[in-house]
């Protein structure tokens, strides 16, 4: 029997690569270029940014390997461009929630995306207050995390009869509570 290749570890983001991350324009960018090549002014046009800004965040992206750029093409008026692709390294780097840029640029990208699903669409969400022992919270990440690479490993590069989904979970304690004391 064949076992399923096993990811590889999560490792700590570099200090370059948390910066990059700590944007929450520069996270829509790896968003929109998720299995789509998108050039500079096509990404400005889709966030509504101007495209200089733009261009600076896919550079910033790009020096810190998050986004690739493709091979070069004509654009409808026959100038050059480059498209952009993510390279899906920021799923693979462990993200602690102790930054608090990168916190704060994660939760941004997030409101800012739902902000953009139109009211017809089906969203989930859910709110729940659990308390756990910490052996109790450590299964309960790592049975989490499981279903995310299992989810992950399905994925389908077919755009036929396949939808793209956004996920975000965060899993915090409340503020000021701690191991009950009896």
């Amino acid at each position: 029997m064949t076992q399923e290749p096993r990811p590889a570890p999560r490792r700590a983001p570099t200090e370059e690569e948390a910066k990059a991350l700590a944007s929450a324009i520069r996270l829509r960018i790896l968003r929109l270029c998720f299995k789509e090549q998108l050039t500079n002014k096509e990404i400005a046009t889709r966030l509504g940014a101007n495209p200089a800004t733009v261009l600076y965040h896919v550079r910033k992206l790009v020096a810190t390997g998050f986004v690739e750029a493709q091979e070069a093409r004509s654009g409808p008026s026959g100038a050059y461009e480059v498209p952009y692709l993510a390279t899906e390294k920021s799923w693979r780097l462990e993200q602690d929630g102790h930054d608090l840029d990168v916190r704060q640029a994660v939760i941004g990208a997030f409101v800012d995306e739902m902000g953009q699903v139109p009211a017809s669409e089906e969203v989930l969400i859910s709110r729940l207050a659990v308390q756990l022992t910490k052996e109790g919270h450590d299964r309960f990440l790592e049975r989490v995390m499981g279903i995310l690479e299992e989810i992950k490993a399905e994925e389908t590069d077919e755009e036929a009869d396949s939808t793209r989904y956004s996920i975000f979970l965060a899993v915090h304690p409340e503020k000021g509570s701690g191991p009950v004391r009896g």
